[in-house]
C-alpha cells in the first residue's frame, strides 16, 4: 500500500508536496529517498544546535528513564530547578520567576495574563488594553494572535480577538512616511505616548514588542535607542513592557537576551524556540521580582500555566542545550560570525539590484527583495517571489524561511536565515552559494511573470 501524499499548509515556504523525513544529523536533514537538506533557517529559527546532537539526546533519554513528567503542583525536579538557575544567570538575575510552557504562543499568552493579573493585584483592573506594533507576530493562541499584526493569519479570526491598539513598526528600512532616519526613534516614542494618552493611561496594561521582528517583517532589528525610548514612555505611564523574544532570544542574536544589545530589561519576557532547540517542546514566560512580589501579595503567585508546565523531560532538554551553548562559547561565535555572514551575502549578490536590504543580528538574518531598489517598491503579490525562492532552495537542498506581507499586509518578499549556532564554515558557505543562485533565478522568473501580466 502506497503512503498518502501530504501537502503543505505552510504555503509561504513554497513546498507543495511534503517529503517524508528519515533522520537528521547536525545541520542536515535526510528524507526517505536519501535526499539531503541543509537547514539554513533552523526550521522556523528553532534548531540552534542542529539535529540529533548526541549529548542532548542522551540527556532526554536519561530523564525519560527516570520520569517523563512530574506534575508541577505535586513535585519540583532537578531539571526544572537547574534550568531556572541557568535562565536566571543568563538574564543577569533579573528574571528568577518563570512559568514553563510548551510553545512560544503559550509563552506570550502567559505574559499577557501576567500583565493583566499584575494590574488587578494593584487595584487597577481598568488596565485591560494592550498596545502592539504593526508588522509583528506573537503567536497563534487567541490572545497572542490579537496582539499580532499579520493580516493573512488574523483574518479568519477577526471578531473574536482582543481589542488591541497598534503603533508603527520600528523599521529603519521602511520608516513611516515623512520620517527621517535621524528622527525615527523620537517619532516612534511619541507615537506610543500619544496612543497611551488616546486610550487613557489608566486603561493600558502593557506594550508588547519583538526586539528583532521575525516572520512578520523578515528580521527587523529596532533602531538604536528605540528600546530605551519606549521603556521611558512605559515607565512614565505605569504601562508594563513585554519583550517577546520567542524567535530572537535564547542566543539567536549573539547575546542570550536580544534586548541585551539595547541595554534594557522589560518587565515580562517570553522565550521559546532556541531554549530547548526543538529537542522537546518548551517555552517560558519570565517576569521580574517587582511583578512577582505584587502577584504573590495579592494572589499567591501567577495564575497561568498548563498541565505540562515544567515538563520534566522538556526542561532536561533545555538544560542540556543551554549547557552546550555556554560550554562551547557559541554565543560569541554567533555574534562575531553573524556580521561576517551578512557581509558574505551582500558580496555574493552585489550584482542583484533587487536585493534591497540585508539586516539582522547574529545568526538571525533577513533579506528583503524589492522590484525597485530606489523606491523600495515590492514585487506584486501575484509574483509570489518569496514562495519561488523557498521552493527552489528546497529543491536544491537548502531550507530557508521565506515570508511575505511585510508591505501592506499582502506584498513584500523576505527570506530569513537562522542557521545552527554550531554550523561549520563549509555549511555557512554552502548557504551563501546556494541561496544567492536561487535568488538570482527566482528574481528572473518574477520579472518574467510581471512582464507577461
Amino acid at each position: 500500500m502506497s503512503s498518502p501524499k501530504i501537502t503543505s499548509t505552510g504555503s509561504s515556504y513554497g513546498v507543495q508536496s511534503l517529503p517524508k523525513i528519515d533522520y537528521g544529523r547536525g545541520s542536515y536533514l535526510y528524507d526517505v529517498t536519501g535526499k539531503r537538506y541543509l537547514d539554513g533557517s533552523g526550521g522556523p529559527a528553532v534548531y540552534c544546535l542542529g539535529h540529533a546532537h548526541p549529548e542532548v539526546t542522551e540527556a532526554v533519554k536519561q530523564q525519560l528513564d527516570r520520569i517523563a513528567h512530574a506534575y508541577r503542583y505535586l513535585f519540583t525536579s532537578d531539571a526544572v530547578e537547574e534550568l531556572t538557575e541557568i535562565i536566571t544567570q543568563n538574564t543577569g538575575g533579573h528574571f528568577p520567576n518563570i512559568i514553563y510552557v510548551s510553545s512560544g504562543s503559550e509563552a506570550v499568552e502567559s505574559c499577557l495574563k501576567i500583565a493583566l493579573q499584575y494590574h488587578t493585584a494593584r487595584g487597577e483592573k481598568s488596565r485591560r488594553r494592550f498596545i502592539a506594533r504593526e508588522r509583528s507576530w506573537h503567536g497563534n493562541t487567541l490572545g497572542a494572535l490579537s496582539v499580532s499584526h499579520f493580516k493573512t493569519r488574523r483574518d479568519a479570526f477577526e471578531g473574536s480577538l482582543l481589542d488591541v491598539a497598534f503603533v508603527s513598526a520600528a523599521n529603519a528600512y521602511r520608516p513611516p512616511e515623512g520620517v527621517t532616519a535621524k528622527g525615527l526613534v523620537a517619532h516612534l516614542a511619541k507615537e506610543l505616548e500619544d496612543k497611551i494618552l488616546e486610550i487613557g493611561p489608566d486603561k493600558v496594561a502593557a506594550f508588547i514588542f519583538e526586539p528583532v521582528v521575525g516572520a512578520a517583517g523578515g528580521v527587523v532589528p529596532a533602531p538604536e535607542g528605540y528600546a530605551k525610548a519606549i521603556r521611558a514612555v512605559c515607565d512614565k505611564y505605569g504601562v508594563l513592557l513585554i519583550g517577546d523574544e520567542v524567535m530572537c532570544g535564547s542566543g539567536r542574536t549573539g547575546t542570550w537576551r536580544a534586548l541585551e544589545h539595547d541595554g534594557i530589561f522589560p518587565d515580562i519576557m517570553s522565550v521559546a524556540k532556541g531554549l530547548a532547540a526543538g529537542y522537546q517542546p518548551l517555552g517560558a514566560a519570565l517576569y521580574s521580582d517587582k511583578v512577582h512580589e505584587t502577584l504573590m501579595a495579592a494572589h499567591g503567585g501567577a495564575m497561568t500555566g498548563h498541565t505540562f508546565t515544567g515538563h520534566t523531560a522538556a526542561c532536561a532538554a533545555g538544560v542540556a542545550v543551554q549547557k552546550i551553548v555556554t560550554r562551547d562559547r557559541l554565543l560569541e561565535r554567533v555574534l562575531d560570525r553573524g556580521a561576517v555572514l551578512q557581509q558574505e551575502l551582500r558580496s555574493a549578490m552585489a550584482d542583484v539590484g533587487e536585493l534591497g536590504d540585508v539586516r539582522g543580528r547574529g545568526f538571525f538574518i533577513g533579506l528583503e527583495l524589492v522590484s525597485d531598489p530606489i523606491t523600495k517598491e515590492p514585487f506584486p503579490a501575484y509574483a509570489s517571489l518569496h514562495a519561488a525562492i523557498g521552493r527552489r532552495a528546497f529543491d536544491a537542498g537548502l531550507i530557508c524561511y521565506p515570508c511575505t506581507g511585510n508591505v501592506g499586509g499582502t506584498a513584500g518578499d523576505t527570506v530569513i536565515l537562522a542557521p545552527p549556532y554550531n554550523a561549520s564554515e563549509d555549511e555557512l558557505g554552502e548557504i551563501v552559494t546556494t541561496l544567492s543562485r536561487v535568488i538570482r533565478e527566482s528574481v528572473a522568473e518574477a520579472r518574467r511573470t510581471v512582464a507577461l501580466r
